[in-house]
C-alpha cells in the first residue's frame, strides 16, 4: 500500500509541477508539486524497507518423546514475522 502510495504522490506532484499552468494566489503549484514528487519518493523507500522487513521467516524445531508410545516426535513449524500471513 505505501508504495503505491509513493507513486500516486510522486505523478500528482509531478502533474502539478510540470504539467499545470494555473496561477493561484495563495499558493505556488511547482513548489507543491516538487513537494509531493519529494514525499512520493520517500514514502516509496519506506515501503520497500518495510517490505524486506516484513518477509523474514523464523522456522522451529522441537524434539520431545511422546509419554504414551515412547516414539520420539519432532515438530516442526514455520511462520512469517508479520501477523497477517
Amino acid at each position: 500500500m505505501s508504495i503505491g502510495g509513493g507513486v500516486v504522490l510522486f505523478v500528482i506532484g509531478a502533474i502539478l509541477a510540470f504539467a499545470v499552468n494555473i496561477q493561484v494566489a495563495w499558493l505556488d503549484l511547482t513548489m507543491a508539486g516538487y513537494i509531493l514528487m519529494a514525499a512520493g519518493v520517500v514514502v516509496f523507500l519506506v515501503g520497500i524497507l518495510l517490505l524486506f522487513r516484513r518477509r523474514s521467516v523464523a522456522s522451529t524445531t522441537r524434539s520431545a518423546v511422546d509419554p504414551v508410545s515412547g516414539d520420539r516426535v519432532t515438530r516442526r513449524t514455520s511462520s512469517l514475522d508479520d501477523p497477517e500471513y
